[in-house]
């Protein structure tokens, strides 16, 4: 991870600074992906993030993600929905909770997900840390009564004792329902996956073929880039989903007035089905529907497939080692 992380931070230092006729995307049109989120520019500062974090409290929080025990018949842990070998998500509509019952939202993958300025499509939890304790306690997902039995329940597996104290040394109560929260989050807060689209953005022109660019230049072009915006490119802002004059097809209020938090578009060509219900099948049929329902503008053929090429550059690669399952407690 340190050797990957100093590795990326060399290729970084250069400022995005090539003649105009090396790109074809224009320098200042790439400033939007360069907002802060959280006072942070680049995929960079987040990778040096996660490598301050503890590495106790980060084992920790792998251990608990994969931990099936923290839901109510001992079958359903956070990779179940977020299979960290598929990308995060399960490839449903819809994910299985305990006794199979669903949900009325589909599951987002948990790769780069501390890169949102918010958790969850409503935007309701700051932080990943927050985050990562609503499933335990939903009724359709974990299905744990309250925090107390979550938190009595880890203390009756002698072997996470240990584990606890180590990430939080100088508590006397480690065991606690906001440390799951907080070790989980820190686990996730590493879970960051840069592109080659990072690359470019960080000056290597050559990272992008010149087809490539010119999808990003559709995609800037279109107006795509107007919401999605950020490292993430996504996850910066709340927005209405669907214009007054074409609603998107849905019941869900989501914030309320049908606002929905923008998600994050790295690694999109993995994680299908998509939108907030998981309606969308396929990646084509998502970008014209957000550019009938959001620009009010019916892309051509050519204008689709240019921001699909580019949509390939932001597929980044599984950490492999980081997030192989542990041995848990007995």
């Amino acid at each position: 991870m340190q050797k990957f992380i100093f590795a990326f931070a060399l290729a970084s230092a250069a400022l995005f600074a090539c003649k105009d006729d090396e790109t074809i995307v224009d320098e200042a049109a790439l400033a939007p992906f360069r907002a802060a989120v959280d006072n942070k520019i680049t995929i960079k500062e987040f990778l040096e993030e996660g490598a301050k974090i503890p590495d106790a409290l980060v084992n920790l929080g792998r251990m608990l993600f994969y931990e099936e025990r923290l839901s109510l018949d001992n079958t359903i842990s956070c990779n179940t929905c977020h299979d960290l070998k598929n990308f995060g998500v399960d490839d449903e509509m819809l994910s299985p909770g305990v006794d199979g019952k669903l949900g009325d939202r589909n599951s987002p993958t948990v790769y780069n997900a501390s890169i949102q300025f918010v958790q969850f499509w409503d935007g309701r939890e700051p932080t990943v840390e927050a985050q990562a304790l609503g499933p335990i306690l939903n009724p359709v997902e974990m299905a744990m009564p309250d925090a107390k039995s979550v938190v009595n329940k880890l203390k009756g597996i002698a072997g996470y004792l240990s584990h606890f104290q180590a990430a939080f040394p100088d508590e006397a109560e480690p065991i606690a329902w906001e440390n799951i929260g907080k070790a989980i989050g820190a686990f996730e807060r590493r879970l960051i996956t840069p592109t080659r689209f990072h690359k470019f953005l960080a000056g290597d022109t050559k990272a992008l073929t010149e087809e490539e660019q010119r999808g990003l230049k559709t995609f800037i072009d279109v107006g795509c880039a107007v919401c999605h915006q950020g490292p993430g490119v996504g996850g910066t802002s709340i927005r209405r989903l669907g214009s007054a004059a074409k609603p998107w097809p849905t019941n869900d209020l989501g914030q309320g007035n049908y606002r929905f938090k923008v998600p994050i578009l790295l690694n999109i060509t993995e994680t299908a089905p998509y939108s907030h219900n998981g309606q969308i099948e396929t990646l084509e049929e998502m970008v014209k529907m957000m550019a009938n329902h959001q620009l009010d503008r019916a892309l051509t053929a050519l204008e689709t497939q240019s921001i699909l090429t580019f949509l390939k550059t932001l597929k980044g690669e599984i950490p492999e080692d980081f997030i192989k399952k542990p041995e848990l407690p007995k």
